[in-house]
């Protein structure tokens, strides 16, 4: 379960980013084939929509209207995205935990990434956070599926 963990916590700074992820890794045959990843997943069309979605979701990230990551759609968007990360990061039997562990994961690490994202807007605004946050979670994001498809 330390994937869907993982992952949560990414989603919870970014809530296309897991879905992306595993969606592109799902296209190129990194995952393993026993997960709880749906076959829709792994689709290229589906993989390229996803990364679309995420870097429209980074760009967006950087406008003064953007909202808040805690507003409750945002939440419910970073659950359900880290919930099927996270299944598709489990075993076929571990699918239901893993997605709950990813979901719930997000929605708990949005509240101090939303704080932390605050505070630093503060010294450094909000581009140049967003630009870093983006970084991590991109970086962080790779590192998980390089690191679980080197598990299977």
């Amino acid at each position: 379960m330390l994937a869907p963990f993982l992952m949560g916590l990414v989603g919870g700074q970014r809530a296309m980013t897991p879905l992306a992820a595993v969606a592109i890794a799902a296209a190129r045959g990194e995952l393993p084939g026993d997960t709880g990843a749906p076959r829709l997943l792994g689709h290229p069309l589906v993989a390229a929509g996803t990364l679309a979605l995420a870097i429209g979701e980074m760009a967006g990230d950087k406008q003064k209207t953007a909202p808040d990551r805690i507003v409750a759609l945002g939440l419910l968007g970073r659950f359900t995205t880290a919930a099927i990360a996270g299944a598709a990061l489990s075993a076929k039997q571990d699918r239901w935990r893993g997605a709950a562990v990813g979901g719930l994961t997000a929605l708990v690490a949005s509240f101090p990434g939303w704080y932390a994202r605050a505070i630093a807007i503060n010294y450094h605004g909000q581009t140049a956070t967003g630009f870093v946050e983006d970084a991590a979670v991109v970086t962080a994001a790779v590192a998980i599926i390089r690191h679980d498809s080197t598990q299977a």
